[in-house]
């Protein structure tokens, strides 16, 4: 991760592919398969020093590990990023201040997972840019909902040391319905490898066994996800 006070200069929002501009998914994907980093460049609007607004929400969200560190900060705290003002900070904690305030308004509310974007939407800014490998999980209900994201491994993945039983034991104890596998690429290239197929085939196999859903395995990169379910890698 680069300090903040390095700003690498980028294409401006202007000066990309319309189809990877943020307001513009937003209007042809839909909001929900938008990431976190891209919502909050609507909010913030504008980049500063040659660096666009994606890479600077990219920042701010790194900084402070994700979305719950992040609407944790004062509006003081965010101005330690560099390219934060005053004015970015005050949007910034309005919008969160809101996501706040609808949650507690309905406490029945809890994230779902209906595609694999929800998936990837909900681990990307946390696992985006990890030095490491992480292996984590989205335990799920049987309406979706999500009871918890666990983290049960770090490291390469590999079939010769991931226990796929130990997978499992989170499952059972959050009584889960089913889960999702996630890991990422420190690469950025969420590209699946030979090895990465194997083991969803060998955790596939074993929810088979335990009668617990393995619905998908996400890859994650640089804003950018693979779902090995999508293209029939490790799933019969």
């Amino acid at each position: 991760m680069q300090p903040d006070s390095v700003v690498h200069y980028t294409p401006m929002i202007r000066d990309m592919d319309q189809r990877d501009r943020p307001r513009e998914r937003l209007l042809q994907v839909g909001e929900r398969a938008l990431s976190s980093a891209e919502l909050l460049a609507i909010i913030l609007r504008t980049g500063v020093g040659g660096e666009n607004v994606l890479r600077l929400s990219e920042r701010l969200l790194a900084h402070f590990g994700g979305l719950p560190g992040l609407a944790k900060a004062s509006v003081t705290e965010m101005q330690v990023v560099k390219g934060i003002g005053p004015a970015k900070a005050i949007e910034a904690k309005a919008a969160l201040e809101l996501g706040r305030r609808l949650v507690a308004s309905s406490p029945e509310l809890k994230p779902k997972v209906t595609c694999p974007a929800d998936a990837a939407n909900l681990l990307m800014t946390e696992m985006s840019f990890l030095e490491q490998e992480h292996l984590r999980l989205v335990l799920l209900d049987t309406r979706n909902n999500v009871l918890s994201t666990p983290t049960v491994y770090i490291g390469s993945l590999n079939t010769s040391v991931v226990r796929v039983g130990e997978l499992f034991r989170f499952a059972l104890k959050e009584n889960a319905a089913a889960m999702i596998v996630a890991h990422n690429h420190p690469s950025g290239d969420p590209s699946p490898s030979p090895e990465d197929i194997r083991v969803t085939r060998q955790i596939v196999e074993g929810g088979a066994l335990l009668d617990i859903d393995v619905l998908d395995h996400v890859i994650i990169g640089q804003q950018r996800y693979v779902s090995l379910k999508e293209r029939g890698l490790g799933f019969d």
